[in-house]
């Protein structure tokens, strides 16, 4: 099955009681048993859903998986993964992530015992001298937020696999249709499905997909025993949004590149970062491990005045000043004060994270007007 048939129909079936076309939301809580512990597969709605099922299920098809489990948001699926730990192993994951994630971990779960080692993951082999014996989960973001960093997901599992050590990867910023992480050697995908999956900033959601079906029971056990559970309402919603996954995304990634093209050309802008340049550093990964660039480009600016960035972001029409990503509208952040802003400033500085760099999530709006949307507000600086 192709991916483009994949989103509409994988796990999804019509309602075998009534027909429709559509998965009904099973808005209920519990379930009717024939006897004491018989039942058709469903007893209490944290434990199973049937409208989460074929999300599920469709989630699973669309990473090439075999098992998808899904929670109420992407920080949720994350603890999940990081649970996989005990107390004195680690994590060792990119220097370059996003901010809710690098709180988790240093705040929450180290904790708990597990530590985690941030480093810099651009070239593959470099990671070998930071693995120890502690190592036990390799965490990769790519491309990374939100300095659009490319990370070879195939020459990292490779070292891992090695080592007998655990690969995740978060595929939010790419989304199913751009990288598939499990076809590379990943061992569990994670996706905050808020972003591309749902596409219309309506749903916050998080999931992971497997490669192996035996680790999936760890994540239905923390599913159920924890209750970051999404409700079914969201789970429609979310199957609702990923019929267009493949149409939003492409669309998305030619304005992106349009995009990116103009702002590397203005004579205000310092840098762009956009995996889709010749010039950047793992352009060569990017173009063979994913479909197209992704729809994200942030750049900061001469003399990285953050009093200017700020006016930039607030004189924008259609780019909306706000934080996530993936939507079918144009957004603009500061990744500094907003979703990074968990980050001390010097970790910031080291991976070129600048008080004036702005974030872009490209949506699915005429390019031209987003072009001129930025034209106009640079013009203010």
């Amino acid at each position: 099955m192709k991916f483009g048939t994949k989103v509409i129909h994988a796990g999804v079936k019509p309602d075998p009681f009534s027909g429709a076309v559509m998965t009904p939301i099973y808005q209920t809580t519990t379930y009717v048993q024939e006897a004491p512990g018989i039942h058709k597969g469903y007893e209490y709605a944290r434990a199973q859903n049937p409208t989460r099922d074929a999300l599920q299920a469709n989630l699973a098809a669309l990473e090439n998986g075999t098992k998808a489990i899904c929670y109420s948001s992407g920080l949720a699926a994350m603890d999940a993964v990081v649970r996989l730990l005990n107390p004195g192993e680690e994590v060792l994951s990119t220097n370059d992530l996003y901010g809710g994630s690098y709180r988790q971990l240093t705040k929450v779960h180290a904790r708990y015992g597990v530590e985690s080692k941030f480093v810099d993951m651009s070239n593959a082999k470099s990671i070998k001298k930071h693995i120890t014996k502690k190592t036990k989960l390799i965490w990769v973001e790519t491309p990374t937020n939100p300095m659009l960093n490319i990370v070879d997901i195939k020459a990292i599992c490779k070292i891992a696999k090695e080592k007998n050590i655990l690969v995740c990867v978060d595929n939010t910023f790419a989304s199913p249709y751009l990288q598939n992480p499990i076809n590379l050697g990943a061992d569990i995908v994670l996706h905050s499905c808020t972003k591309y999956l749902g596409g219309h900033s309506d749903v916050v959601m998080g999931a992971v997909i497997v490669k192996e079906e035996a680790l999936s029971e760890h994540f239905y056990f923390i599913q159920n025993a924890v209750g970051a559970i999404p409700g079914p309402q969201d789970c429609f919603l979310m199957l609702r949004g990923i019929k267009t996954l493949h149409l939003r995304v492409e669309r998305a990634c030619r304005n992106a590149k349009k995009v990116a093209n103009f702002l590397k050309k203005h004579p205000k802008v310092n840098r762009v970062n956009y995996p889709g340049f010749k010039s950047h550093p793992n352009h060569k990964i990017a173009k063979k491990q994913m479909r197209f660039f992704g729809a994200m480009v942030s750049f900061d600016l001469k003399g990285d005045d953050f009093e200017k960035a700020k006016s930039i972001m607030t004189a924008t029409d259609y780019f909306l000043l706000a934080e996530s990503l993936g939507g079918v509208e144009s957004l603009i952040g500061h990744p500094a004060s907003m979703t990074h802003g968990s980050i001390p400033r010097e970790e910031r500085l080291k991976v070129g994270l600048t008080d004036s760099l702005i974030r872009l999530s490209i949506g699915v709006e005429d390019v031209n007007d987003l072009m001129e949307d930025l034209k106009k507000a640079l013009a203010t600086i």
